[in-house]
């Protein structure tokens, strides 16, 4: 709706009592609305004494009025493989909500989640990660994801040396299936509360991460380490990449996406810290 001068208009709600907002709809469409409409208030309601906040929204960066989970510089689009039982879902379900569930149901093709992660002061970034079924009957599902992701997490589990042995067979195929893309892979042993069962040694995993280019970090979801850590780190490399031009935000591809953030250039810009106020 516009006003005489053209300018758009939007209700904003008064703090007075939840019945006013009946008053104000009421207002809106009475051109001689009553002075006194709830007794002990006397305010008189009329389209003009309705204010008008924002005109576009975009133009005049009013965080304030902005839902905060709206605000990100970019999403990442995550994905996390492996093997079958290695706690892929206990993983993410730990990183996204905070739970470990002691029972976990096998992971039928592959599952949605996201969560905000804040890299620097004022820089956050918005994951979205696909939890894939490591069963081979869903391969051929798992794969259609590889394109569109920009990070990985390829775990394996400390007590169980098979998952291990896969992990060459898991990177090779992943990376197969993301040209011409960049896929940046983090190595997770997880599990490592498991200490007395241990199968595979520290040592060992660091080597197969040096020698395909990969950081590594061993978690565990029932007992919460190194959770946060990894995920943050896989985060934090992807986001060094992005700022310096190795990876870029194209639009047939959903790896890396450019969010909102008011008044900031998406690159090395610091996110402005002073307080952004609606003059109406």
């Amino acid at each position: 709706m516009r006003d005489e001068s053209g300018c758009v208009m939007s209700l904003m709600l008064l703090p007075f009592h939840q019945h006013n907002f009946q008053t104000v709809s009421t207002a809106w469409t009475d051109p001689n609305p009553p002075e006194r409409r709830h007794g002990s208030f006397d305010f008189f309601i009329s389209a003009r004494s309705v204010l008008i906040c924002l005109s576009r929204f975009k133009e005049t960066r009013c965080v304030d009025a902005i839902d905060m989970e709206t605000i990100w510089l970019y999403q990442f689009r995550l994905i996390v493989i492996g093997d079958s039982t290695v706690g892929k879902s206990c993983l993410i379900r730990r990183f996204t909500e905070g739970r470990f569930a002691q029972v976990s149901d096998p992971t039928v093709g592959v599952d949605f989640f996201s969560r905000l992660v804040e890299i620097e002061p004022g820089k956050r970034i918005k994951l979205q990660i696909w939890d894939t079924a490591g069963q081979e009957r869903f391969r051929s599902i798992t794969r259609a994801y590889y394109r569109n992701s920009v990070g990985g997490l390829l775990l394996f589990d400390i007590t169980n040396r098979r998952s291990f042995q896969n992990v060459r067979e898991w990177l090779e195929e992943a990376r197969s299936h993301v040209q011409p893309h960049t896929i940046v892979f983090l190595l997770v042993g997880h599990k490592c509360d498991l200490e007395g069962q241990r199968q595979v040694s520290r040592h060992e995993a660091e080597k197969l991460a040096a020698v395909y280019g990969m950081r590594y970090v061993e978690t565990s979801a029932c007992d919460a380490i190194n959770v946060e850590r990894a995920f943050t780190e896989l985060t934090r490399d992807i986001f060094d990449l992005v700022k310096h031009g190795d990876i870029t935000i194209q639009e047939d591809w959903e790896g890396v996406r450019s969010g909102f953030v008011p008044n900031v250039v998406h690159s090395s810009e610091e996110v402005t810290k002073n307080e952004r106020r609606c003059f109406c």
